[in-house]
């Protein structure tokens, strides 16, 4: 079947991790970190979102900063012991693959963009997105990470950060608001010229897209990361403890790194700054630490299977919880209020007589979670887990 091929379908009778050390911790870290992004992209309304679900307005960083890039994380983790059946070494078959996978992902997130009105506004069609950046920092990283040594690497993992810095600099234009801010940063230029204002996301008050090509690069380094922690992983397999020992040392340094470069180009998710990658890569680290110590080490498990569902079919997750979250507000009719849509009138009917407000609204986007986990578990318990 088409579906099956192009999703690639499998069903599997062992349990779900199939790396060599069988590190449940990976699984959670990625349900944990699916579970949040469903919870942040559908608040019952946007004009009420919990306070610890909102993004910083520009610079700084909140939870909610951190769920993105630390799923880019563990991305480059799973890289890591994937690869390790190619011999983590790049070949003409590795690379088609390589490829093939993160041209389908963004092939995903494009066509997500304008579901289901793909014949309205073509030319107002979004081009970057979430998937997009995801299958990018897939593709480019492991390039590099499958061609370089672990010294090569972490040299030009640095020089990609010190060069966005420097790029970010020059061709910034400082407006009262200071440098790198949201009207005359160098990524809402580079966006503007290649794409065009048309093609990008506009949810700023202008075309400006978080998820843009020159801001791409830093978050490449994200992935590496994971690599790296994916490497140390296997090097201490045999000395868990250490290993998160070692894991909170060099998230600690990275996280406090971050914080350094804060003081001369600000922490700023949208920016995807190299202060940033360090700072969130750092948080990262120190997060899959907490995971393996209480999942793989001290065998902690009750409760954790609640996010390893999600993490055995993380890209299905997403998919439908954006699907499901389009369509239900696409469904609309009039009514006294005025056009009012499906999941507005749950919200409205079920939700906001509650509180009304903030809490309300956090309460429908953890029952459209749920919701969500529900044929997940399903998938779960038949071993279907369905990859690209």
């Amino acid at each position: 079947m088409f579906y099956e091929t192009f999703f690639n379908i499998k069903t599997m009778t062992a349990e779900p991790t199939s790396t060599p050390q069988r590190y449940l911790s990976i699984d959670f870290y990625r349900g944990l970190t699916i579970a949040l992004m469903i919870i942040v992209n559908t608040p019952g309304t946007w004009e009420h979102v919990y306070a610890p679900l909102k993004h910083a307005d520009w610079h700084g960083c909140t939870p909610t900063d951190l769920v993105f890039p630390s799923f880019m994380f563990i991305v480059g983790v799973s890289m890591w012991f994937a690869f390790e059946r190619y011999g983590r070494r790049w070949s003409a078959g590795l690379g088609k693959k390589v490829f093939k996978r993160a041209a389908l992902i963004f092939l995903l997130g494009f066509l997500l963009n304008k579901f289901p009105f793909y014949w309205e506004n073509v030319m107002e069609w979004r081009i970057p997105g979430v998937l997009q950046r995801i299958g990018l920092g897939y593709g480019l990283a492991s390039v590099l990470v499958l061609n370089l040594s672990r010294r090569w690497l972490i040299w030009v993992s640095a020089g990609i950060l010190f060069a966005y810095w420097g790029v970010m600099y020059a061709f910034d234009q400082p407006n009262a608001a200071g440098l790198y801010s949201l009207g005359g940063n160098a990524v809402l230029q580079l966006d503007r010229f290649v794409l065009g204002g048309r093609h990008l996301y506009r949810g700023e008050g202008i075309p400006f897209d978080p998820e843009g090509i020159l801001s791409t690069f830093p978050a490449i380094v994200t992935v590496v990361l994971g690599w790296l922690s994916g490497e140390l992983m296997t090097k201490r397999r045999e000395q868990q403890e250490l290993l998160v020992r070692d894991l909170l040392v060099f998230g600690l340094i990275c996280g406090f790194l971050g914080l350094a470069w804060d003081l001369f180009f600000p922490i700023n998710k949208k920016l995807w700054t190299s202060s940033y990658v360090l700072y969130v890569g750092g948080l990262s680290m120190i997060f899959l630490a907490l995971s393996i110590w209480w999942i793989d080490v001290k065998k902690w498990t009750s409760g954790a299977g609640f996010f390893i569902v999600f993490g055995c079919n993380a890209l299905f997750a997403y998919l439908l919880s954006e699907v499901l979250a389009i369509g239900l507000g696409n469904i609309t009719w009039d009514s006294v209020q005025g056009r009012t849509s499906v999941m507005s009138w749950v919200y409205n009917t079920v939700f906001k007589p509650i509180e009304g407000a903030e809490f309300s609204s956090f309460l429908f986007a953890l029952v459209f979670m749920l919701l969500c986990w529900i044929p997940c578990r399903w998938l779960y318990a038949k071993r279907i887990f369905i990859k690209l």
